[in-house]
């Protein structure tokens, strides 16, 4: 196989990960430039593209990629990462030891790889309900940055990292004074070039349709440039509340697509949550990461490569939780900063549980503890922190033996500094690098991953993150109103009276498998002794929590899960 890896040309070598999508283009000025091909593959077009140009390459990928060179001319290693973390890379660094590979189980596998655990990134996942890029759960282990790569200089074993793509590059820039009509053929048009480069492949491709915006206009973009039928994927649940399943298949049926669903049975997902560990190696909450991988078993049955609609809400302003930031940010804002103060401490020394009336409503505990954290600080970021937050400051002290550190995560970032951005335009980037980067992408590659189906993401391609981002805030956000380009730009294709319905999301019934079907599993992990033999967590609070669930507090039905989490990933590759 003349494409097989790893590769060699010109005494560099390259393994690699991933697609470069315009690589014939690149092909092209190569070849014009007097370098010679021998296979089709863009495997090669790197290896000529880092022969030609060096790390100045990244700047003309269009892609998902991950990779590594080792340059013997120069002894030197460089390994690079695509702009919004598509494809991850994780690597080992120690004592002159170098390990690099997509997945952590991967580099487990060395003999000289140590398991120890850095109980700091383990309290960051009990935040996020994912260990924040670039920590790793392990200690010397790391997530590389998207839109960064590494060097290695093989002599002296020195590392150094630098950043080739920033996010808050693009938002740092003058808005553009466009027409909305204008506005929306240009982004058309860059949406069907998108869209149409992530078709391209020699196996058989298909889409996850969920019967909401973004997959909506994935597959209808797809379908009006495509003289054969699409291939579209749905999972159904027979909860009538959670089900997307008809919306789907309606738009599907409107479109013409070549349509499966399959409804799933709750024996099925339960029968996933202990495969979890296997497939993140990781310690992962996002219960989604259930339905996801269903939904992969189901495409993987008809096709090789699936796209998945993943970030609309992240550049085209989509989540509630925004309408959240902007009305709470401004409401804070506008308490005097003495009362803000005052009422913040008057908070701190009466817990939420010593208030009984208001104590038994649902999730007051939680939303207490937020409305606590915006008052101490009302910044937007701040708001959308404690929004995403699981868990509070106060509660990570409380759950374990010792006391841990915060780590420096994506929310730490003060790059927008110029003013051109709007609040939200802010918001969306901190959402870009943060829950997209390390929820969603890796819930969406994992499960593919389970069962060999390369998941593509169509709308991270950096022509449209750059021009959305320039784009009036108005177009893409006004009054509560979101995504209103996008969903003008699908209405073109599939009419406003079938798209029209209120978000849903596939979700799970945590707190209902914590009470009965995932109770054993509670009762073995939670076990009084077992904790104390494995002395990370505080006992005393883990046998509180798990007694105030049990005993009708169902609110503590997040926390008993992201424990158990993490406790099944302990099970699965500490023992």
């Amino acid at each position: 196989n003349a494409a097989g890896q790893p590769m060699e040309y010109n005494g560099n070598w390259i393994i690699f990960n991933g697609e470069i999508y315009n690589y014939n283009e690149i092909r092209d000025v190569l070849i014009k430039s007097g370098h010679q091909f021998v296979t089709h593959s863009d495997t090669e077009v790197i290896l000529h593209a880092w022969h030609e140009w060096g790390a100045d390459m990244l700047q003309k990928f269009i892609g998902m990629f991950a990779f590594v060179i080792y340059d013997t001319n120069k002894n030197k290693m460089f390994a690079c990462r695509d702009r919004a973390g598509v494809k991850p890379f994780t690597y080992y660094w120690k004592d002159g030891l170098f390990i690099f590979g997509s997945e952590l189980k991967g580099l487990m596998k060395h003999p000289s790889f140590e398991k120890n655990i850095d109980m700091d990134a383990l309290a960051a996942f009990m935040q996020f309900g994912y260990v924040p890029t670039p920590h790793c759960i392990f200690k010397n282990a790391y997530k590389l940055k998207p839109g960064h790569y590494l060097e290695m200089d093989m002599a002296d074993k020195s590392i150094s990292t630098r950043q080739y793509w920033n996010v808050y590059d693009a938002y740092n820039k003058p808005t553009l004074d466009i027409s909305y009509e204008e506005a929306k053929t240009e982004t058309e048009k860059l949406l069907v070039s998108a869209f149409q480069y992530r078709m391209v492949s020699d196996v058989p491709v298909g889409v996850f349709l969920s019967g909401g915006y973004d997959s909506s206009c994935v597959t209808a973009i797809l379908q009006a440039n495509n003289s054969e039928k699409i291939k579209t994927f749905t999972i159904g649940v027979p909860d009538a509340g959670l089900n997307e399943a008809p919306y789907a298949k309606e738009i599907a049926k409107h479109l013409g697509t070549d349509h499966t669903e399959y409804y799933c049975t709750q024996k099925e997902a339960l029968e996933i949550v202990p495969e979890l560990p296997y497939y993140y190696d990781e310690p992962f909450a996002d219960s989604s990461a259930i339905p996801t991988t269903l939904v992969s078993r189901v495409a993987r049955e008809k096709v090789t490569v699936a796209l998945s609609a993943d970030a609309g809400d992240e550049i085209f302003a989509g989540y509630n939780r925004y309408d959240y930031v902007m009305k709470y940010g401004k409401k804070m804002q506008q308490i005097p900063g003495g009362l803000r103060k005052l009422t913040a401490a008057a908070m701190d020394k009466i817990p939420a549980k010593n208030i009984p009336i208001l104590n038994k409503k649902y999730l007051f505990h939680s939303r207490y503890e937020k409305v606590k954290s915006f008052l101490k600080n009302p910044s937007e970021k701040n708001i959308l922190l404690s929004l995403t937050r699981h868990m509070s400051e106060n509660d990570i002290n409380m759950l374990f033996k010792e006391k841990t550190a915060k780590i420096t995560t994506g929310f730490d970032s003060e790059e927008l500094q110029q003013p051109y951005f709007s609040t939200l335009d802010y918001i969306m980037a901190v959402d870009y690098q943060t829950y997209l980067l390390d929820d969603i992408l890796q819930k969406v590659d994992r499960a593919g991953m389970s069962v060999s189906l390369e998941g593509r993401e169509p709308f991270l391609d950096q022509r449209i993150i750059e021009w959305a981002a320039q784009l009036p805030m108005e177009y893409k956000y006004s009054n509560g109103n979101k995504k209103i380009i996008l969903k003008d730009i699908t209405h073109n294709y599939i009419p406003k009276e079938i798209m029209d319905r209120p978000k849903m999301g596939f979700g799970i019934p945590i707190d209902q498998w914590l009470q009965d079907e995932l109770k054993p599993f509670v009762d073995e992990f939670f076990d009084a002794a077992y904790i104390e033999k494995q002395a990370i967590f505080n006992n005393t609070e883990i046998q509180r929590l798990r007694y105030s669930f049990y005993n009708g507090r169902v609110e503590r039905a997040e926390k008993i899960w992201f424990i158990l989490m993490f406790q099944l990933w302990y099970q699965r590759w500490m023992k």
